[in-house]
């Protein structure tokens, strides 16, 4: 079993890098590609993948993102291939805030899960994780309601992310966050 290969990326696809090291190029599945530099040594932590038809590399930039990889895999109906999209979709920290809150919404909006998969991750994987989750990067239903409602509004995600990140620390309902949000929208 491999713990991490370190080489340079010779070649980035939609899915996967290719890896050379001492003239041997690892194909290993990652969630996103771009996040490494082509032409420049780096250290990817893999998990080796071995069934009936084929082994597989899955690989990561940082040991978070593997150690809540290979928690994932052990949720019923969760596989490799679908928990390295659900690292896709957000960093690592969200994901596992979203899991410790319950906040079965987040983790529905991630393509592939649905109402049941997202119960099944919370019922299996929550209290599991060692990490302290600091309050600003707590999820709640409301807040990304509110989030979804100011971009339904017309308003750029980037100034409604930036806005949003003001108000991280306090406690509203969903309406109480957009009006919050609307007024210091219109100071920008």
């Amino acid at each position: 079993m491999y713990s991490y290969i370190k080489g340079i990326i010779v070649d980035m696809r939609q899915d996967h890098i290719v890896v050379d090291n001492q003239g041997i190029g690892y194909l290993i599945y990652v969630s996103n590609p771009y996040q490494f530099q082509r032409g420049k040594e780096t250290l990817v932590y893999v998990y080796q993948q071995v069934k009936e038809d084929g082994i597989a590399l899955f690989g990561f930039l940082t040991l978070e993102e593997k150690d809540l990889f290979l928690k994932l895999i052990l949720v019923k109906g969760i596989g490799c291939k679908t928990a390295i999209g659900i690292l896709a979709t957000g960093d690592v920290q969200a994901i596992i805030s979203a899991i410790e809150s319950k906040n079965i919404s987040y983790l529905r909006k991630i393509p592939g899960i649905g109402p049941k998969a997202a119960q099944q991750i919370v019922l299996d994987l929550q209290g599991k994780f060692d990490v302290q989750i600091s309050p600003m990067l707590m999820t709640s239903v409301e807040f990304d309601e509110a989030i979804e409602v100011l971009i339904a509004l017309g308003y750029k995600k980037q100034d409604v992310d930036r806005v949003m990140n003001t108000l991280v620390h306090e406690t509203l309902d969903t309406n109480g966050y957009v009006k919050k949000a609307l007024g210091l929208l219109v100071k920008l």
